[in-house]
């Protein structure tokens, strides 16, 4: 029994890595009404449920993670 639950935690991991993207880029634009940011590259996301911009604003490199097909971001963090 522990082996089936190793393997369904460890296939649940490798499927929500399999559908996230990632991408970097400098901010152009950051909006908490409508929780988007929006890089320079003219890409506009909105953040997923739960994810805080502490710390970013427009000028500022950032790591995007969102999830694959959509432009749901699940993270966003400034890029030293």
């Amino acid at each position: 029994m522990k082996k089936i639950a190793a393997i369904v935690l460890a296939s649940a991991a490798m499927i929500s890595t399999a559908f996230a993207g990632e991408i970097q880029g400098v901010v152009k634009a950051v909006d908490a009404d409508t929780a988007t940011v929006e890089l320079e590259s003219g890409e506009v996301f909105t953040l997923a449920e739960g994810v805080v911009l502490q710390g970013i604003e427009a000028g500022t490199t950032v790591k995007v993670v969102f999830t694959d097909g959509t432009t749901e971001a699940t993270e966003v963090s400034a890029v030293q």
